[in-house]
């Protein structure tokens, strides 16, 4: 003999509810925020420089190169450990993404303590 079919309420009983993911929101550390702000500072301070000061313009330069580098070098050593992160819980986009900026941060970081070192180079001369 058959079975009547299932009452409404007994299928949606039976049928799991969809899940919804929670939204993420993004998480801001202290650290960030203060290379963000060094980064910004040092590009301000170039510009500032470069439009403004005439007297001693070389070693301001490099002071503010100086800045940009260290903080470019912070965000790629930032970048080193998101990435290890990244890659230890199986995120192979993130990581890589993480990599290809850290790597652009590192290229800027050498260029602007070239840059800052040659500045010094040519004051002391």
């Amino acid at each position: 003999m058959a079975q009547p079919p299932p009452a409404q309420a007994d299928r949606a009983a039976a049928e799991p509810a969809p899940v919804v993911a929670p939204r993420r929101s993004l998480r801001v550390s202290i650290p960030a925020v203060v290379i963000g702000l060094v980064f910004l500072g040092s590009l301000a301070y170039l510009v500032y420089v470069v439009a403004a000061v005439e007297d001693e313009q070389i070693p301001a330069l490099g002071a503010g190169f100086v800045a940009l580098g260290a903080s470019l070098a912070a965000m790629s050593v930032w970048s080193l450990l998101g990435m290890w992160r990244a890659a230890s819980r199986a995120r192979g986009g993130r990581a890589f993404g993480l990599a290809i900026f850290g790597g652009l941060a590192a290229l800027g970081a050498i260029g602007c303590f070239t840059v800052a070192a040659i500045a010094t180079l040519v004051t002391s001369s």
